[in-house]
């Protein structure tokens, strides 16, 4: 291909009317796929560890970071969208609070991770605007947060290098298969549904406790997704499929009754949906049919859902036809029966991979491991930094005149700090502190309580020490917090499997 010339600005002390040949069909190749790198690691898919795309995962650490977590109050989301836009995420507002909306909808997510107040949308309708509504951290979100200043996971740079940002967030649960993700890329696309809570952690407690478990095995605690909005399952071949692969498609059906909905009249009420569907399209659906002569036997259609009493849309029939004809033909034209494709895309590693649910429990597993020994590793050194300190103490107060002695009598701080290790045999540290302590906090130390604190740090190192020892341990450790996580949040299943 011929070279079309593009002018560049110039190299300081360059010649500024340069102009450079540059190859076309390079400089797009080379353009495209930066730009497809940054949306497939930067934007688009979540990680595997802890189920979040980085807006989510800025979202929820500077929400934490602003101390608004469960037991603050509410603040403007507008504020909480301009701190994370200011200094993480080098995006657009809007984005920033569609994603933080997302993760406070009731009916989007199983779990949802926002607490929010105000109009957060419905299935038919979006938000208010960012200035009318409030938000903090959800009690779920904590579990996600917590313990990421404990040295439990990497940060690095955010956009313009002046902050640190974690990489992944500590996650006490799976979140990428509670709460599902969706997301689609340059040549590739996640779509991962939500499941239970109880069900997920009861099968990563298995896959610990039993690292060559069958999917067979793991699938009698995960039987199918559980999404937010109920409905029902039908058929399992394509959720076997999907957990076997990490793709696969099944259909989900409304929950509809056959009611008397008059004196003389029966009718069909429906009070549950697939997934994403709402009740606003279903009646313009059935409206349409309806005017179309396409479907016959149905007199009237109101929809009397609300954000209190949930989805209720009541199909009044035509007298002299059968209500379990009238629904079949509803499942067959309408979205009341709709199919869900599961795709699961995630990065591993950096890298972008299909993921049947094994290796998803077992990523998380991974994960959850890497947390404990680097958070265990963290506590044992600032308890045994504590313990050296009190150690000191401990020498110090002894004589507590003399140590008063000898710091008055000294020069300087060096000279007072040479003749306390000198003393009492101190470390340097052990003696800075002292040297460091108001006189007033040094003359009220009780050696009783020093003796208690430092019995206290023993047992504390002692027992961090023996968890990191055993590889058994940690795994055990993880076990004892997701049952410590399902007791705060697991809540019975919402979509029956036909």
């Amino acid at each position: 291909m011929a070279k079309t010339p593009k002018a560049v600005l110039p190299k300081p002390g360059e010649n500024p009317g340069r102009i450079i040949d540059i190859d076309v069909s390079q400089e797009m190749s080379e353009s495209f796929l930066e730009y497809a790198y940054s949306v497939i690691y930067s934007r688009a898919l979540p990680d595997a560890r802890d189920g979040l795309k980085p807006v989510q995962r800025r979202i929820l650490h500077q929400m934490s970071d602003m101390g608004l977590r469960p037991d603050k109050g509410h603040v403007k989301c507008a504020r909480a969208v301009g701190e994370v836009m200011g200094k993480l995420h080098p995006h657009g507002d809007g984005a920033i609070y569609d994603a933080m909306v997302r993760m406070a909808q009731s009916f989007s997510m199983r779990l949802p991770l926002i607490d929010g107040h105000g109009n957060f949308g419905s299935l038919d309708a979006g938000p208010a605007a960012m200035r009318y509504t409030e938000s903090r951290l959800a009690a779920a979100a904590m579990a996600m947060v917590d313990e990421s200043d404990e040295n439990t996971v990497d940060f690095g740079s955010n956009y313009d290098g002046q902050l640190l940002e974690p990489q992944v967030l500590p996650a006490a649960f799976p979140n990428l298969l509670v709460n599902g993700a969706t997301g689609i890329a340059v040549g590739m696309a996640t779509n991962m549904a939500p499941h239970n809570l109880g069900e997920v952690i009861a099968a990563t407690k298995h896959l610990i406790e039993n690292p060559k478990a069958t999917l067979k095995a793991l699938m009698k605690f995960v039987p199918a997704p559980d999404f937010p909005t109920g409905g029902e399952i039908v058929g399992k071949e394509g959720i076997v499929e999907a957990y076997e692969s990490g793709r696969g498609a099944f259909k989900v059906r409304a929950t509809v009754a056959i009611e008397k909905v008059t004196a003389r009249k029966k009718g069909l009420v429906i009070t549950e949906l697939p997934y994403n569907i709402g009740p606003e399209k279903i009646v313009e659906k059935i409206a349409d049919l309806v005017k179309a002569k396409k479907i016959q036997g149905i007199s009237d259609i109101v929809d009397l859902s609300d954000g209190q009493q949930g989805t209720k849309v009541v199909v009044e029939l035509k007298n002299g036809f059968e209500p379990e004809d009238v629904l079949a033909n509803l499942f067959k034209l309408t979205p009341m029966e709709d199919q869900f494709s599961i795709n699961a895309v995630a990065l591993v590693g950096g890298k972008p991979l299909t993921l049947g649910l094994k290796e998803l429990l077992q990523v998380f597993i991974d994960h959850r491991i890497e947390v404990i020994r680097r958070r265990s590793e963290f506590r044992k050194a600032k308890a045994e930094s504590r313990l050296n300190l009190v150690d000191g103490l401990l020498k110090a107060i002894i004589d507590i005149d003399k140590v008063i002695k000898l710091i008055r009598a000294a020069q300087d701080a060096p000279e007072a700090k040479a003749a306390l290790i000198k003393a009492y045999k101190l470390s340097d540290e052990q003696a800075t502190y002292i040297l460091d302590m108001p006189l007033r906090r040094l003359t009220k130390l009780s050696k009783l309580e020093l003796e208690t604190e430092q019995k206290d740090l023993k047992a504390i190192v002692t027992k961090l020490k023996a968890l990191l020892s055993s590889e058994e341990a940690i795994k055990a450790q993880v076990s004892l917090e997701l049952d410590e996580v399902s007791k705060n949040f697991a809540t019975p299943r919402r979509t029956r499997i036909a």
